[in-house]
């Protein structure tokens, strides 16, 4: 039995209590001749999975509908049949705010079936994809609520999803997650339930969806996969809500790195070619780029080398069409030199081992933020071991560790492990003094 989390958000938004929802489940009863005796201990068995009998359901809805003053179906309270079609309603734009804030509100409780579900693959796993690629388009998303919204709630979003990107960036997803999974449940759930016309719910869509998208790669950087893989499904379905095509290009790439974490490499190329073909003309090169040299990576690890190259060659062309002040926020990620340390990635898959440790010294050389630089450190010093530069490697095992203290990541922890397994078993002098400053790094635990 699984929490019903739909209900518990609905509630929530009706500002009604448990015990007053017993009460006026047991009122509308009696309207239908029904002699019901709830109490506020039924509704908490509701919430925690059980199933109210009989008409109950229904009146739930009628008691949730006069209070919100709009249709409330099954489907929106969690007690939808299984098995059967949901309502057009349950699959619409304000049936999908529901779930989404439902998801955010669980996240923050910490609830355990939700922190620990696995990503989805296959079918379930294409067809947010799909759906953001075809039609049918949102006609109109505006909305009726209770307090309308204004450019500067949207403008509060905008700088929420730089402030939360800037603290992911310098401390790690693990340290940021729960600030801004509180910040998505104070203050983002309440404008998506808002008042507001079809071209300020555009702007407000692509706003939550830029910082929505923060929380998956938060959550993916925490190692809850099934999670971050929802983050980002809900991130591409307010992007194709707000009409923009490069946002929505700019989540399937943070799918198409998680994919190549999961070693999920076909699906992998054929996101990035989704990206690449639904936004057309609305990529920017920047985004280009990074999805071509990901593209790369995953033909290297299928050992497809001619392909690979192919798309390395096509990410550096991008690269050189990068115009700094011509990209959304959303890009600022691809700095100068995150294509080096991509294509050193995919060219040591291919065993092009002199071509990989030029190309990761040219990243190192560049300047980056805080967690890109342990990245590309990481890289160059694997390289420099593969090649026998025991010296070199150390020295840049070095300052990795040094680079990552004070940051809560579980990717840069992998990142730390391997690089440390790789110089212990190499038996190099000097592998001692990297190991140990590896070792207090990952002393603390997250």
């Amino acid at each position: 039995m699984q929490p019903n989390t739909l209900l518990d958000a609905i509630l929530d938004e009706a500002g009604i209590s448990h015990a007053g929802l017993a009460a006026h489940v047991n009122q509308a009863g009696r309207a239908r001749g029904l002699a019901l005796r709830y109490e506020h201990t039924a509704v908490a068995r509701w919430l925690k999975g059980q199933r109210p009998r009989g008409q109950v359901p229904d009146l739930i809805c009628e008691v949730l509908a006069g209070r919100l003053r709009r249709p409330v179906t099954l489907d929106d309270i969690g007690l939808g049949v299984p098995g059967e079609p949901s309502a057009p309603h349950g699959t619409s734009l304000s049936g999908f705010v529901e779930r989404a804030t439902a998801l955010w509100r669980s996240d923050e409780q910490q609830r355990p079936h939700i922190l620990g579900a696995p990503a989805v693959t296959g079918t379930p796993a294409v067809m947010p994809v799909w759906e953001w690629e075809n039609p049918p388009e949102d006609v109109d998303v505006s909305r009726g609520g209770r307090h309308r919204v204004t450019r500067a709630d949207i403008e509060m979003l905008r700088a929420a999803r730089t402030h939360y990107e800037q603290m992911y960036r310098k401390a790690g997803g693990v340290a940021t997650r729960s600030r801004i999974v509180g910040f998505l449940n104070a203050e983002a759930a309440p404008l998506l339930r808002g008042s507001y016309t079809d071209e300020t719910g555009r702007q407000l869509h692509r706003a939550t969806g830029g910082l929505v998208a923060v929380a998956g790669i938060c959550a993916y950087d925490s190692d809850a996969h099934g999670l971050a893989q929802r983050y980002f499904h809900q991130a591409l379905r307010l992007a194709k809500a707000s009409g923009d095509r490069g946002l929505g290009a700019y989540v399937i790439a943070l799918l198409v790195n998680q994919s190549l974490f999961m070693r999920e490499y076909r699906q992998a190329v054929a996101f990035a070619e989704a990206a690449l073909r639904a936004a057309g003309k609305h990529i920017t090169p920047a985004l280009a780029c990074d999805l071509y040299a990901m593209q790369a990576k995953a033909y290297a690890h299928l050992g497809d080398g001619t392909t690979a190259l192919s798309c390395i060659r096509r990410a550096e062309q991008a690269a050189e069409r990068i115009r700094r002040g011509y990209e959304p926020d959303e890009t600022g990620y691809v700095q100068p030199g995150l294509v080096n340390v991509q294509v050193a990635e995919a060219l040591l898959s291919l065993g092009e081992l002199a071509a990989a440790a030029a190309h990761a010294a040219a990243a190192v050389d560049n300047p980056a933020h805080d967690r890109g630089r342990v990245h590309r450190l990481a890289m160059l010093s694997t390289i420099e071991l593969r090649q026998g530069n025991a010296d070199k490697a150390v020295a840049t095992a070095v300052q990795m560790a040094e680079q990552a203290r004070g940051m809560e990541s579980q990717r840069l922890r992998d990142r730390l492990r391997a690089v440390r397994e790789h110089l212990v078993r190499s038996g190099c002098a000097g592998t001692s003094e990297a190991a140990e400053l590896i070792d207090g790094a990952l002393r603390v635990p997250l």
